[in-house]
């Protein structure tokens, strides 16, 4: 059973390991939603995630023989870390089986605690499986990263430290993957104020748990295709998921696209990265229809390699009018790409790429195809461009960028 004793022991124990996170307040967060709209910046832990909470406290709580046997567990990513950190501080063996498909970042990272990264599997249940058949095959002693209740427990952790900082609090947003850490913030939230509202926020395209509230048991999806790689689970966790039943009082999906924004937002106004899992609960902001609220979304965690960083960022400038490129129709005669220059700083486009193309057309008199990436404050001055190329004659066409 969760009992408010466990949360406060596990409370308490994961100080070892952990940072103080505190609440940050965003105030363009707030001013967007029209409520109080506070951070819990998880990305912030050294390992890069709230992740070590759970197995920290989990492995505090096994035997001595059952840690020299040597810990195994299947991730994503940021239950690796925690479990491999938290295994070098008992100075114990930890294996970790990660999909394929793992950022390279962490599983460096999980390397550079110690553990043995085996890489296996497309997703993370394909991973776990595999962690098991290893586990009997070498007698290691498991570590779920969601589906045990010492884990969610130590996750837990993290709505004491929320209502600690914030006793009025009235909502708290929290990412679910498998629905470890839904359980330990909704069941500890229910025990200190049964009148706390704890939103569950789940990929549109890996939502599992909404699946599985919908049906009234444990269902699995047939795939789990999302950038929120952290929660990309197929199956959630049956042990916990009564808990999750009684004391989350409702889950919000995010579409991909939602979170590509967010990430766009969270750098350039909180100047944070936090990965595509981690702002499931910025995203969601949105779909509350709330006001005047106390609204703390936990930030999950900021694990992300610089190649998703720099896709997910231009894919941000794409899809908020930042960045766009237009094709324009003009003669190949002098003087025609001074006068789309002109026009241009007109309206204060600026020009991040040109490419000219002389053969679009076997009479280049008539047709020789330009095609400009502009940089623009947002979509209204990206129309308002487009409009001034149009009123000009030249036809502009958008086009997808690719910069």
């Amino acid at each position: 059973m969760l009992t408010l004793e466990k949360f406060e022991e596990a409370s308490e124990k994961v100080k070892e390991v952990t940072l103080e996170t505190k609440l940050v307040y965003s105030e363009f967060l707030s001013k967007q939603t029209g409520n109080k709209v506070y951070l819990k910046p998880e990305n912030m832990q050294a390992t890069g995630a709230y992740k070590v909470r759970g197995a920290y406290y989990k492995i505090s709580t096994l035997t001595e023989e059952e840690r020299a046997k040597g810990l195994i567990t299947a991730s994503a990513g940021n239950h690796a870390q925690g479990v491999a950190n938290a295994a070098k501080k008992f100075g114990v063996k930890a294996v970790v089986v990660m999909p394929t498909t793992t950022p390279l970042m962490k599983v460096n990272r999980t390397k550079s605690y110690g553990a043995q990264v085996i890489l296996y599997g497309d997703v993370y249940d394909e991973s776990c499986e595999y962690a098991y058949q290893l586990a009997q095959e070498h007698g290691y002693t498991f570590i779920h990263p969601f589906d045990d209740l010492d884990v969610a427990c130590g996750q837990g952790s993290i709505a004491m430290e929320i209502i600690k900082e914030l006793p009025t609090v009235d909502y708290i947003l929290v990412p679910i993957g498998g629905g470890g850490l839904a359980t330990g913030v909704s069941t500890l939230a229910k025990l200190l104020n049964p009148n706390i509202k704890v939103i569950g926020v789940e990929p549109a395209k890996a939502a599992c748990m909404s699946a599985s509230i919908e049906e009234g048991k444990v269902v699995t999806l047939p795939s789990a295709a999302t950038i929120a790689d952290g929660t990309a689970v197929k199956t959630p966790g049956t042990n916990i998921f009564s808990y999750i039943q009684k004391n989350v009082d409702s889950i919000i999906t995010v579409e991909d696209e939602e979170l590509i924004v967010a990430f766009l937002d969270m750098v350039e106004n909180h100047k944070m990265v936090v990965e595509n899992s981690g702002l499931l609960t910025v995203a969601a902001l949105k779909h509350l229809n709330v006001k005047g609220k106390k609204i703390v979304s936990i930030l999950s965690g900021g694990n992300m390699d610089i190649i998703t960083m720099s896709s997910t960022l231009q894919h941000g400038l794409i899809e908020r009018g930042r960045i766009f490129t237009v094709s324009v129709l003009l003669p190949d005669k002098p003087g025609e790409l001074a006068k789309i220059s002109t026009l241009l700083a007109g309206e204060q486009g600026n020009v991040v790429k040109l490419e000219h193309n002389q053969f679009v057309s076997i009479n280049r008199n008539a047709a020789v195809e330009l095609r400009l990436t502009i940089e623009a404050f947002g979509n209204e001055h990206k129309m308002q461009i487009v409009k001034t190329l149009e009123d000009a004659g030249y036809r502009p066409k958008l086009v997808r960028t690719n910069i």
